[in-house]
Parts: structure tokens; C-alpha cells; sequence
């Protein structure tokens, strides 16, 4: 017995208990356990703190970025955006010699209840029949849901020019703008729920055609890119533009694409008579270093005939896109893969 007393005492002394190899790894887990638990906590503080930095680190770049202006990186201009947009929003739709789908988009839009104002923008050489304005003002007191009924109004010029749909507009009560073609149709919900997206960036464009370019090769230090449509878009997943005919964007782009961006970009558009949208979305992404924000939504193409019908059109994008960034001196796009969806009218999200 004397054996089993000594195994007792240096086993089991203060416990009164024999020795047990089950309680031996029990007695001893808990040191290897709070090692560990200590270890993961430490793993979680440094985990934290890195997010942490990094959001912030990221917010800073942002409010930087946003900054930026001119024509190189060199350049900086004064923020002119508010993040809280005034009032509704402005549809701004061009128009040329199409008075029947006109008469669509504005009994249309004027029917969507976060249009504050409807402004057509005239660039035919004989100004609109008196009839036609008459028909159209009463289409807007008609079709309007809302008990504020949105100001109509036609902005009249003199030549026919695609840079017209682009010129300031004195006396706008929104800083947000949509601008639409006149064979376009963007149903009601799914324009409010844009014009949602964009009040929350409001220094960026917001848009339902996405567009992308790509490095198509370099000869001589000079890169050259190509313009490329809604399949490159639909098989990568990448855009870096959302065309002008369907988006929204601060009503101060007006201001700089007529009177601060290179005339000699407004003279090409006139001379080409095309890439006025790729011209205002390289003015947008240099003023903010940003992406522009892709809405899926459907929309409705209701014209039969366009620019982009034209024979030869995919090669006149493609250079007035890279004749464009010359002048730049770099390329301000920015591509990116996000998407906006309303997640209310999607079976799954």
C-alpha cells in the first residue's frame, strides 16, 4: 500500500482523488486553451485595426480624388457638389426631328413624379409649331401625377449640333440632371430608384448603357484603345462609361463641358457630329478620378434609327475616343464591375 499512497500524494495531492490521465489532460487544457483564445483575440484586434485603417485610408483617397480637375492631375478645382441634391430632378431631353416620339418621352416622363422640369432640347433650323408646344404643355399638366406639375420648357438653338444638348440652363431648380435620348423610355420606378443611386454620389454619372474601353496595344510608347459596346460589357462584366443618352449627372457638368473643358473637343464633336457622350463621361471621370455607376434596369428603345446605325460608326468611336485622350494627355477612365439593382423588383438578390 505504501506504492499507492505515493501515487496518490504526487498525483492527486489537494484533491484527495487517484491519479487519472483523463483529469491530468483536463487540468492542464485550459492553460492551452486561454493561450490559444488569446491568440485569436490578438489576431481579431490587428484584423480590426487593418479594416479600420484601410476604410480610412480609402475615405481619404475619395474625398482627394474628388477634387481633382483640369485636364492632367496637375490641376485641382474647388468641391462643388452637395451630397444632398436639391429638390427632384431635370429631364433633359434631346430631340431632332421626331416630333411623334417627342410626344411620347414628354407625356412619359411627365408622368415619372421626381421630374421637377422637362427641357427639350430644340437644334432644328425652323423653331417649334406653336402647336406642338401648346400639345406638349398640355400633355405635361395631364399626364403629371404630382400636385407640383414639372416646368416645361423648350431650349431653342439656332444650329444643329450635338454640343447644344450639353449647354448650361439658367434657372434650374435641381442640380440633378437626367438626359435622355427621345426614342428612350426609362419606366418611372426604375428612374427614381437611379435617381436614388445617384443622390448618393452625386459627383459621379449614373446611367443604364455602360460602355468600356480596352488597351489595345502600344506602338511607340502610345497606347491605343478600343471603344467597346454592350457585349464586351455583358461577357466581362466591366464597363467604364454610361452613355449620356439614358443617365443622370450634376447639373454643374453643363457649365464645365460648354466654358472649362478644351474647345477643341466641342469643335471635334461638332465637326464628327458624334462622341458628344464619350466626351462628357471623360470630362465626369477626369473632374472626379471616379467610376461611373451602372443601373440595371429595362429600358425601351423605341426609335428605329440612330447615329449608331450608321455605317462605319464602331471606327469613328474608336478614334474620336483615343483623339480625345491625346488631349487629355492620359486616360481618365476608370473601369469597374459594380452594379446598382433595386433589389425590390428582382426575384433574387
Amino acid at each position: 500500500m505504501p506504492a499507492l499512497n505515493t501515487a496518490v500524494s504526487s498525483a492527486g495531492a489537494g484533491a484527495g482523488a487517484l491519479y487519472s490521465p483523463a483529469k491530468e489532460k483536463v487540468a492542464r487544457s485550459p492553460l492551452f486553451l486561454r493561450r490559444i483564445r488569446l491568440f485569436f483575440n490578438a489576431a481579431k484586434i490587428k484584423l480590426i485595426l487593418s479594416l479600420c485603417i484601410a476604410f480610412a485610408l480609402l475615405f481619404l483617397c475619395s474625398r482627394i480624388a474628388s477634387l481633382v480637375m483640369g485636364w492632367n492631375h496637375d490641376h485641382y478645382y474647388p468641391s462643388f457638389i452637395d451630397s444632398h441634391s436639391r429638390g427632384g430632378y431635370t429631364v433633359l431631353i434631346n430631340t431632332w426631328k421626331r416630333n411623334s416620339l417627342l410626344k411620347r418621352a414628354v407625356a412619359h416622363y411627365a408622368s415619372c413624379q421626381g421630374a421637377d422640369a422637362i427641357h427639350v432640347v430644340w437644334s432644328e433650323s425652323e423653331p417649334p409649331s406653336e402647336g406642338l408646344k401648346a400639345y406638349l404643355s398640355r400633355i405635361v399638366q395631364s399626364k403629371s401625377q404630382a400636385a407640383h406639375k414639372p416646368n416645361f420648357r423648350f431650349n431653342l438653338n439656332e444650329e444643329d449640333n450635338l454640343n447644344n444638348r450639353f449647354k448650361p440652363i439658367e434657372d434650374l431648380r435641381t442640380d440633378a440632371i437626367f438626359s435622355i435620348d427621345d426614342d428612350v423610355i426609362v419606366p418611372c420606378h426604375t428612374l427614381d430608384f437611379a435617381f436614388s443611386v445617384w443622390q448618393a454620389a452625386p459627383s459621379t454619372m449614373v446611367g443604364f448603357v455602360p460602355r468600356m474601353h480596352w488597351l489595345d496595344m502600344k506602338k511607340n510608347g502610345v497606347a491605343y484603345y478600343e471603344y467597346e459596346g454592350w457585349w464586351s460589357v455583358w461577357w466581362t462584366g466591366t464597363y467604364s462609361m454610361v452613355l449620356s443618352k439614358a443617365a443622370f449627372f450634376h447639373k454643374k457638368y453643363l457649365d464645365l463641358y460648354t466654358n472649362k473643358m478644351p474647345s477643341s473637343i466641342r469643335d471635334y464633336v461638332t465637326r464628327e457630329r458624334n462622341c458628344e457622350d464619350i466626351a462628357m463621361s471623360l470630362l465626369v471621370a477626369n473632374a472626379t478620378g471616379a467610376a461611373p455607376i451602372w443601373v440595371k434596369g429595362k429600358i425601351y428603345e423605341i426609335g428605329s434609327t440612330g447615329i449608331s446605325s450608321l455605317k462605319g460608326h464602331s471606327n469613328r468611336r474608336n478614334k474620336c475616343l483615343n483623339d480625345f485622350i491625346s488631349l487629355y494627355g492620359y486616360m481618365p477612365l476608370q473601369p469597374t464591375s459594380l452594379k446598382m439593382v433595386d433589389a425590390r423588383h428582382e426575384w433574387h438578390w
